[in-house]
């Protein structure tokens, strides 16, 4: 095996900050953006198939529901 040797000082490994928060700050949007995608499309396949509204229906009310949800958040 190789030997691995890591000099530490007191504060621990160096660490890029600002690489950590921008993953998570795209973490969170992508988290975001990805339920109200999944409840847009729930609320749209409920309006196409159980309230008559067919795939025109349910398709103009997933734009109508990402447009506000744009809007909104």
């Amino acid at each position: 095996m190789a030997d691995q040797t890591y000099e530490l000082n007191e504060e621990g490994a160096p660490m890029d900050y600002p690489q950590h928060e921008q993953t998570y700050s795209m973490f969170l949007l992508l988290t975001k953006w990805g339920i109200l995608f999944n409840v847009a499309l729930l609320l749209a396949m409920a309006v196409g198939f159980f309230m008559g509204g067919g795939l025109v229906g349910g398709t103009l009310a997933f734009i109508v529901l990402m447009i506000l949800a744009k809007i909104l958040a």
